[in-house]
């Protein structure tokens, strides 16, 4: 999940109050007063960000903009400056067993192999004993199943519902009331890519 700072947005010789949000590939600026949001994605601003005594500054199209975050706006540039990878911020770590269920481009499959070796695909097998299971639903229906995968994570097994941005019918919420269901928490959310959000579940730590 980004991180979201109150703070003043100064470009284009205007001063704006507001809530900074820091994402996976950009900012999000909402304008306190209602006005249309602006977006600042770290592919064009990268060379020119830099933080200095508690203000973001880079380069847009419109001009130098500056961010008056406080102390975050170290934390902020070195995060755009030094991207995590998708299979970092995920949690895959080197050896990690990985199960994966459902549909993965060839591009994800190929992040996770740079990160480890151990990945199964299709159903999850038990005697795997996976430390990560990555679920891609694309329907409602596809969801639903997801209670009989959960039975799967046991321990401190985590469990990612990745699913598509911008589907009336199945919406962030619906993700997080099907994961609870099943008994499992909700713990992290992450952008999976521009059309795709995965949300993380696992045990509660009385059920371990």
């Amino acid at each position: 999940m980004g991180q979201e700072r109150e703070c003043t947005l100064r470009i284009a010789k205007r001063r704006i109050e507001g809530e900074a949000l820091l994402e996976t590939a950009e900012i999000i600026f909402r304008p306190i007063d209602g006005s249309k949001r602006l977006k600042f994605a770290f592919a064009d601003i990268v060379k020119s960000v830099k933080a200095v005594e508690g203000e973001l500054r880079f380069h847009t199209v419109e001009g130098p903009a500056v961010l008056e975050l406080g102390p975050a706006a170290e934390k902020w540039a070195d995060k755009i400056l030094h991207p995590k990878s998708r299979a970092e911020k995920l949690g895959v770590k080197d050896a990690m067993q990985v199960s994966l269920v459902g549909k993965f481009d060839a591009e994800f499959q190929k992040e996770l192999r740079g990160a480890t070796k151990n990945i199964s695909t299709g159903k999850v097998a038990a005697a795997a004993e996976p430390d990560l299971i990555f679920v891609a639903v694309e329907s409602s229906e596809e969801l639903a199943g997801v209670a009989k995968i959960a039975k799967s994570v046991k321990g401190a097994v985590g469990l990612w519902i990745v699913y598509p941005k911008g589907k009336k019918e199945m919406t962030e919420t619906e993700v997080i009331s099907a994961g609870r269901k099943t008994g499992l928490k909700d713990v992290k959310v992450v952008g999976f890519s521009p059309t795709h959000t995965a949300l993380k579940f696992v045990l509660p730590l009385e059920k371990r």
